[in-house]
């Protein structure tokens, strides 16, 4: 029996549960699907990545207080990290990862590499 392959529009033969004409063929019509279903979970992936790097770079010793301004100025974006951590003393800090920030009075931002106790 001869079908047509969805993907690329030629004539095959085969099994009769064979959709595709070859495995590239299946393979470039599930990619394309998936690209399409996973663009937004990959663009937010991309902005905590960013982030994460901009900690990093900003705080090479482990500890550090920084401008809020310099942040933003390398492409911080606040509204976004992977979780968040409260002290006992009740503390907030965001985390991209293994860095993480606490927002201070005024314009500072404390900068901290994640330490095991931190959950």
């Amino acid at each position: 029996m001869k079908r047509i392959c969805p993907e690329c529009g030629e004539e095959y033969t085969g099994r009769s549960d064979k959709k595709y004409c070859s495995a590239p063929c299946r393979s470039a019509h599930h990619n394309r699907e998936k690209a399409e279903e996973q663009g937004f979970q990959r663009s937010i992936n991309n902005i905590l990545r960013h982030n994460r790097n901009v900690l990093a770079q900003l705080n090479p010793d482990g500890k550090a207080n920084v401008r809020r301004e310099r942040m933003i100025d390398r492409g911080f974006k606040f509204r976004y990290f992977t979780n968040e951590y409260t002290t006992r003393n009740g503390k907030l800090y965001h985390f991209c990862y293994d860095y993480g920030y606490r927002v201070e009075e005024g314009d500072w931002v404390f900068l901290i590499k994640r330490q095991e106790y931190v959950e």
